[in-house]
């Protein structure tokens, strides 16, 4: 673990101070240690919060293992509320030690059905700046694999209980430009099912301006555009770098790493904090974020970014989080132009004097990978840095954007005066400030996207990117009563997601759904999509909240590719045995509809009954006790809601109320939640798994090792094998539930 290049490099830049470079060093050679935060609601993680504290920390406290103290679990101390914890132990100890292994399958189990997010510490920063709230419009920009995008999700969901899920009236679009990682995002948004939530494959340093309906234009003076323009309130741009804030887990860099990995990357990052810049909205922020601690990624990036829009300025977030440690920006630093030895030059001019003539057309710096002269007042200082030896993590870079409302103001009036000049005035024509009539302009306390400089990256709302030219722009037509928006003729053929149908409210099969559910008059029934081109719900329905409605109508989908958008919610099942088709509520779903479903439909059951379901894939409903037996009896085949009331038994206590979907066949029930999560869910009630499926691994690992004698994992601890990746496969299934037939 070790490089020369890299220490030469970074003692060169003075990021820390020389007193410090040994606890440093060895803070990079030392394994980082497990974090993970609480998710879902605030109740719910609260709950676990209580349950880790409560149960695992005094079981694992004090604890010697081969002679060593294990310390216990601990919360990570600036991350509010108490939410994130972390533990040092080493896999021997995970698998030797039936404590920690108890705790390890706790973990893995919780992780599974969404209630805890494996995350490093470092990694939790750049959303908790964001200050994101419910009404806010925001953008992931590069997000897979989509750990930051779930903190965004639950700070948009700050309202949900428990039980049911809100909707809340703003929008996250999480993007990457790789689309097998856009599917990622998709699988981490079923965690935390979402109306409000979009998932879209794009270059984020050419991202298309988005349209909205002039319904959304909230009194903006609009020239020449209608509709007008998405501007986000919240942007995160944790670009794409060299990574070597990662080397206490990434083990390779430490050989392949060299200086020239962050010079290649300072364009693109570049480009996608301007390309942020001009879709920000009046009084919005921007996050910009590495793991990488060269200043070439992260203080160059910034200051070119404040330089080319100088509207902008860095926000002084020292006083947030007083507990998490962190160090100024950097305000110098030294380029270096070899790959092979650290040969810097003080600035751009003297790297380009040192080359000969016929070279100095071809060189790859550019000016801006060097500090520029007004360094000193960009206030780079504002910039956080944490490095691993501060607080045991790993090494990090956050920057905090906004906007300045004196410059804004100052912008209005200069194109107001230009736009009002006139030759009769006597104000030469040549003399005249030339104003972009095509760009959206401020009135006084409104939305102004208009930027100096803007010629050089900001992509007008029909203008071409590289990969479209030669594509026509238009729109994708309407079909019947439905809106079809989703993959154009054409579109890139190689993108093949299906279109994005919203039914029109008087749907037959709308109607038949929401009568057969008992779902209230309230039920947001005109925000109901399919996936298919023809409009005909094949099999499920998709639920948005009305600006993602909104955004998916008002733009063509020939540029945009939208992966995913909305939570799926119902489910039609096919007809079993005497039995006609019937929709029933999924159990990613079930929040979300839950409040549109009439109470008195909901039946209520006991502790007993909670178990006596985990404990069997189909039990019959003749052998449940009274009131439940005689409610479940009355009902009809098909899908059906209980709430578990909260009680305390002999053996555990269940602490809030619980609901959760059933099917119903002519003789048995059937508790509709995945497998995982109701091995989860036994885990979490009972300190042990009772399902069916846990008795039937058990059976199986034990006749494995009879017949082999090959050592079989306990079930929550991970191995390289093709078991494992079996389970993670398993993890993308559609399925929440066995229904008989």
């Amino acid at each position: 673990m070790d490089n020369e290049r890299f220490r030469a490099y970074y003692k060169a830049q003075k990021i820390i101070p020389d007193d410090e470079w040994g606890s440093f060093m060895d803070a990079l050679r030392r394994p980082l240690p497990t974090t993970f935060r609480l998710t879902g609601s605030r109740e719910i993680a609260h709950t676990l919060g209580v349950t880790i504290q409560k149960i695992y920390v005094p079981l694992l406290d004090n604890l010697v293992f081969e002679g060593e103290t294990i310390p216990p679990p601990t919360r990570i101390p600036w991350y509010p509320d108490e939410l994130a914890w972390q533990f040092n132990v080493s896999k021997k100890v995970l698998r030797k030690s039936p404590e920690f292994k108890k705790f390890h399958s706790f973990l893995v189990h919780e992780t599974e059905v969404g209630n805890i997010s494996r995350q490093e510490a470092v990694s939790m920063l750049p959303p908790l700046f964001m200050d994101v709230q419910p009404h806010h419009k925001v953008i992931d920009m590069c997000a897979a694999p989509g750990s930051k995008t779930a903190q965004l999700l639950e700070a948009l969901h700050a309202n949900d209980t428990a039980t049911s899920t809100s909707i809340p009236s703003g929008l996250l679009i999480a993007n990457d430009t790789d689309s097998r990682r856009s599917h990622l995002l998709i699988h981490q948004s079923a965690r935390l099912p979402s109306p409000a939530f979009m998932v879209t494959n794009l270059d984020a340093s050419i991202y298309p301006v988005l349209k909205l309906p002039a319904s959304h234009n909230d009194n903006r003076r609009v020239v020449k555009k209608t509709p007008s323009q998405l501007l986000f309130d919240r942007i995160l741009c944790d670009v794409p770098c060299s990574g070597d804030g990662t080397l206490r887990k990434n083990l390779g860099i430490w050989k392949r790493w060299q200086p020239m990995d962050g010079n290649g990357l300072h364009g693109l990052q570049g480009r996608i904090l301007q390309r942020a810049m001009r879709m920000l909205a009046t009084d919005g922020r921007i996050v910009y974020s590495t793991c990488s601690l060269n200043p070439v990624e992260n203080e160059a990036v910034v200051a070119a970014a404040l330089n080319l829009n100088p509207e902008f300025e860095l926000v002084d977030v020292s006083e947030q989080l007083p507990q998490l440690i962190r160090r100024p920006g950097l305000t110098t630093w030294s380029p270096t132009v070899d790959r092979a030895v650290n040969t810097s030059f003080n600035s751009y001019d003297a790297y380009i004097q040192s080359l000969p003539e016929d070279k100095r057309s071809d060189v790859k710096l550019m000016e801006t990978h060097w500090p520029p002269g007004n360094a000193e007042t960009l206030h780079l200082e504002r910039c956080m840095r944490i490095y691993p030896h501060l607080q045991d993590t790993g090494g990090f870079f956050v920057a905090v954007f906004e906007r300045k409302i004196k410059y804004r103001t100052v912008l209005y009036i200069r194109k107001r005066t230009a736009e009002d000049a006139d030759p009769s005035n006597g104000i030469p024509e040549a003399k005249k400030l030339k104003v972009d009539t095509d760009t959206l302009m401020e009135e006084p306390g409104h939305e102004c996207t208009a930027t100096p400089n803007v010629d050089t990256v900001m992509m007008d709302a029909d203008a071409s990117t590289p990969e479209d030219k030669g594509k026509s722009t238009e729109r994708s037509p309407d079909v019947g009563s439905t809106v079809v928006c989703g993959q154009s003729a054409l579109a890139d053929p190689s993108f093949k997601e299906m279109p994005f149908t919203f039914l029109a409210p008087d749907d037959s099969a709308l109607l038949a759904c929401v009568k057969q559910l008992n779902l209230t008059t309230s039920f947001p029934s005109s925000n109901v999509l399919v996936r298919n081109p023809a409009g005909e719900p094949v099999r499920s329905f998709y639920l948005t909240n009305s600006l993602v409605k909104s955004v998916i109508q008002a733009n063509d989908y020939t540029r945009m590719r939208l992966m995913a958008s909305g939570t799926k919610v119902i489910t039609k099942q096919e007809a079993a045995r005497g039995m006609d088709a019937q929709f029933r509520v999924l159990g990613e779903g079930l929040p979300v509809v839950l409040p549109y479903i009439t109470s008195d439909v909901i039946m209520c059951a006991d502790f007993g009954t909670l178990k006596a379901l985990l404990q069997n894939y189909y039990p019959l409903c003749a052998s449940f006790g009274e009131p439940f037996r005689s409610e479940i009896e009355a009902r009809g085949p098909g899908s059906h809601i209980v709430r578990f009331l909260a009680e305390t038994s002999m053996d555990t206590t269940l602490s809030r109320d619980l609901v959760l979907p059933l099917w119903k066949s002519n003789v048995s029930i059937s508790l509709m939640i995945d497998k995982k999560a109701k091995s989860a869910l036994s885990l979490r009630l009972f300190g042990e798994d009772l399902t069916v499926a846990a008795r039937e691994q058990s059976k199986k690992k034990g006749l494995a090792v009879l017949s082999t004698g090959v050592e079989v994992l306990a079930v929550g601890e991970t191995r390289d094998s093709e078991d494992d990746r079996e389970a993670e496969n398993d993890g993308h299934s559609d399925d929440d539930g066995e229904v008989q037939e």
